[in-house]
């Protein structure tokens, strides 16, 4: 005989599961059935062996028909986000990293037919230090949907043996926010200049964390310049991604198989776990898959060892932070209209034996830090009044050459060369140091010579 208590805890576990299905019923001693009604067709088993009563459905059927379910929805927004950009935008770029998600959102570009005619651009940025597989890769997805990349570098740099020669080979190493500048930013925002870009598409999640755990599927351009930017998959997870790609067998990039979750530049991505443990091969997980899929884990294999010069741990390479998208459309301190005065690469080679007081600021025009002292700089130079030469000289395409010359090895180097051809490098690391007072200083210090 089953006791009340038993009978009581049974007839509430009815209840509740009927309940969570969408049904009520009342459950009675003399046959304890469950009857609920659903909207869900999922699979019907076990039942208890001693009072008859369904106790379970199908987990694992009504699981995957939920999954199924959500990367339907999720499929159709992010089409109807590319599709309204496309209708309402004449030149849209994706700027491609061959990420998983990006080899998800270049496929449903080709579902909307947008790739071979070319409505949405690729953009791709060859940083010089990607794994060898990467560029292949890309003329593996060029040639399987039918579009021509627009690929995009260093500047002035055609191959990795000019970057070395231009740059130097251990930039990352010495300054990786410049390198950051050279290889990835300066070069991001060029592409999207010369393609005339509009609204950009991007992979932004938001299980991705950090600093894209808020991002919408559209954000409007800020206020003072940049780009409108859509996000088709910023409300997916890192599951949904992979989802996506066992569905359609679509291509992706081949380091999947080989460990890497996400893949960016070798020199800084590494296998999560480092072992190589977890692993995507044929449309299918081996391994723990929860190293790749927990909450922002897609990106823990990515800039390993890597610190900003502030000591935080980086977790952007520069491109996707606020305004990184805004394109610089001209030089500083320009011709005509400034009291700095350009030197020449031949003028410089002569100026330790110039005779004159003469103060050098290294710049690149790119270099939002060169950007943030434009001002105080020209009020400087303003306020010498031919008391010394300030004049710039852009350093960004003669790296050795300002390296020996100003002991220039970042964006900016304010150098002065006094009278006697002495090389006096300043002291200007951080931004706040970058004022009319603190270049005055300077100058009177070293030279005796006061506004």
């Amino acid at each position: 005989m089953v006791s009340m208590r038993v009978f009581v805890g049974l007839a509430m576990l009815a209840t509740v599961g009927a309940f969570h299905m969408g049904g009520l019923v009342t459950p009675t001693r003399a046959n304890m059935k469950l009857r609920a009604t659903s909207s869900f067709s999922a699979p019907r088993v076990a039942r208890s062996p001693v009072l008859g009563a369904k106790m379970a459905f199908d987990m694992e059927a009504l699981i995957q028909e939920t999954k199924d379910i959500r990367l339907k929805h999720l499929e159709e927004q992010a089409m109807h986000s590319l599709k309204v950009s496309a209708e309402n935008f004449d030149n849209v770029v994706f700027p491609n990293a061959c990420i998983a998600g990006d080899c998800v959102i270049t496929h449903l570009l080709d579902r909307l037919d947008l790739l071979k005619n070319g409505k949405v651009k690729i953009m791709v940025v060859d940083t010089f230090h990607l794994f060898d597989e990467t560029m292949p890769f890309v003329a593996d997805l060029e040639k399987h949907y039918g579009f021509k990349a627009e690929v995009f570098q260093a500047e002035g740099c055609k191959d990795k043996a000019e970057y070395d020669k231009k740059f130097g080979a251990d930039l990352w190493k010495i300054d990786i926010e410049q390198y950051d500048k050279v290889c990835k930013v300066e070069p991001f925002q060029r592409g999207l200049k010369t393609l005339k870009t509009e609204v950009m598409i991007n992979g932004r999640r938001r299980d991705h964390g950090a600093e894209r755990a808020y991002i919408d599927l559209f954000e409007n351009a800020p206020i003072g310049g940049g780009l409108a930017k859509v996000n088709p998959l910023a409300y997916w997870t890192f599951e949904d991604c992979f989802d996506y790609i066992t569905k359609y067998k679509i291509p992706i990039h081949p380091l999947h198989a080989d460990g890497y979750p996400s893949i960016g530049d070798k020199k800084d991505t590494v296998k999560v776990p480092e072992d190589g443990s977890v692993k995507y091969v044929d449309y299918k997980f081996e391994g723990n898959k929860a190293e790749w899929l927990d909450y922002a884990a897609e990106r823990k294999g990515r800039f390993t060892g890597l610190q900003n010069k502030d000591g935080s741990v980086k977790t952007e390479c520069g491109i996707h932070v606020a305004g990184a998208e805004k394109t610089w459309d001209r030089d500083l301190w320009e011709d005509g209209k400034s009291k700095v005065k350009e030197l020449t690469k031949a003028d410089a080679e002569k100026l330790e034996k110039a005779g004159k007081d003469t103060l050098v600021v290294t710049y690149a025009p790119w270099c939002q830090f060169c950007q943030g002292m434009e001002e105080e700089m020209e009020k400087f130079a303003s306020s010498m009044d031919g008391k010394i030469d300030v004049v710039k000289f852009r350093g960004d395409e003669e790296r050795d050459f300002i390296e020996s010359k100003f002991e220039a090895t970042g964006f900016p180097t304010i150098t002065l060369v006094d009278k006697d051809g002495k090389v006096i490098k300043g002291d200007f690391s951080e931004p706040e140091k970058r004022s009319v007072e603190a270049f005055t200083k300077f100058v009177k210090d070293n030279t005796g010579v006061a506004a």
